[in-house]
């Protein structure tokens, strides 16, 4: 199984790991709430969790426009 974490807004792979056991603690899936949980995080069918971030070229973009919060997407 792996643990694919994407940004949510450009759809870029930040990273991946490959785990036979995931611990929600170590990863810090235990401190979302509910409505987080169910917005960032995907099971695929074949047993992959895809988890939802922002990527830093994103986060970047927010903070040096921070009327694109208001949008659902802001790149095209």
């Amino acid at each position: 199984m792996s643990i694919i974490y994407t940004c949510r807004h450009c759809g870029q792979e930040i990273g991946a790991l490959d785990q036979d056991v995931v611990d929600t603690t170590m990863l810090g899936i235990d401190k979302l709430s509910i409505g987080e949980t169910k917005e960032m995080i995907h099971f695929k069918q074949n047993g992959d969790v895809a988890i939802q971030v922002i990527c830093e070229s994103c986060e970047n973009a927010l903070e040096d426009h921070p009327h694109y919060h208001e949008l659902d997407f802001f790149i095209q």
